[in-house]
């Protein structure tokens, strides 16, 4: 059984963290500042790395050996009990083989959440760790006021909740002649689309941006037979995808396939693909894995991904999916 840290409590520390880029453009500047005056409003106590207000690194916030460094002492720091990760990014590969997963296994159990490039970390952290993780919004996103969609269902998840459900709209986001902290408006409706869905899947779920695990393919942090012989129950994969297209989705798939990731997998819930919502030469989103995939339970478009609202999710953790009344319906079950 995977790990669960200790949830989170008001009056908990939380140690900000910039393992990928750091916030140094807007908005994520000012909304990175907005957000730590409402976590604190909130009753969290804030801890800020070295590293978080860098951009001193190649398209990163500092070196890899900065990076982890940073991360590390986030991770044993006895007063955070959760490290958060302030953005995104593309070279967060880089300083993963100096990740210490040995040492993070044998100490305390401790949450760390991100979202897209932290899809390097979160992933590796359960498969590797054999510890729980949240891929779910990085802290600028915590700037609204009140906290709302992804960023309250997160919170939640981080204090024990267990039952969520898909959000009923969702937008592309904001303009860039929008207003720093606007809210943006969710004002598309939630269409999910099943394939070969007949009933609630149960497995341990698993998964997190495309464009960041198709890359540990080949490193040694591609390799998780062990993990996957350890849940025999199954996997239930989650993808989202943020610069792949419908093409490169196709691949990615194939690829994680023929390296067998999905020999145990029970379903698949894949976000929306900002990036894949065109298709081409015949290819979409649709049937870029139904192709690949086809024997297995699949919805398309739940709320995950680069168009918000995305649903956090908990890597390790066994859970039953479920399509009910057009929502997807996720109940943690540990």
């Amino acid at each position: 059984m995977t790990r669960t840290p200790p949830y989170l409590h008001v009056g908990d520390t939380i140690s900000l963290v910039a393992p990928s880029f750091g916030c140094t453009t807007e908005p994520y500047l000012t909304r990175l500042g907005a957000a730590i005056k409402r976590l604190e409003k909130a009753g969290y106590k804030i801890k800020i790395g070295k590293n978080v207000y860098r951009n001193d690194g190649v398209c990163a916030s500092a070196s890899p050996e900065e990076r982890v460094e940073e991360f590390m002492e986030a991770y044993l720091d006895p007063e955070s009990k959760l490290v958060l990760s302030v953005g995104g990014g593309e070279f967060m590969n880089e300083m993963m083989p100096l990740v210490d997963f040995d040492a993070i296994a044998k100490a305390p159990e401790k949450w760390f959440m991100g979202f897209s490039d932290n899809a390097n970390l979160t992933f590796p952290l359960t498969v590797f760790s054999n510890i729980k993780t949240i891929y779910g919004p990085n802290a600028p996103s915590f700037y609204e006021k009140p906290f709302r969609a992804s960023a309250k269902d997160a919170l939640a998840m981080l204090a024990g909740e267990k039952h969520f459900l898909d959000y009923p709209k969702w937008t592309f986001g904001t303009k860039k002649t929008d207003p720093i902290l606007w809210r943006p408006r969710f004002n598309r409706e939630r269409i999910i689309i099943p394939h070969k869905y007949e009933q609630p899947v149960e497995g341990t779920l698993l998964g997190g941006c495309m464009d960041s695990l198709v890359n540990l393919l080949g490193t040694r942090l591609g390799n998780i037979d062990a993990f996957l012989e350890a849940h025999p129950e199954g996997i239930i994969w989650y993808f989202e995808a943020c610069d792949l297209n419908a093409l490169s989705i196709r691949r990615a798939l194939f690829q994680l396939r023929e390296a067998g990731w999905f020999k145990n997998a029970k379903m698949f819930l894949f976000g929306r693909h900002y990036s894949a919502r065109f298709p081409i030469m015949g290819v979409d989103r649709y049937n870029a894995a139904i192709d690949i995939l086809s024997d297995v339970p699949m919805l398309f478009d739940v709320a995950l991904g680069h168009i918000g609202p995305s649903l956090p999710m908990m890597n390790g953790a066994k859970c039953r999916a479920a399509f009910e009344d057009g929502f997807l319906v996720m109940d943690y079950l540990e």
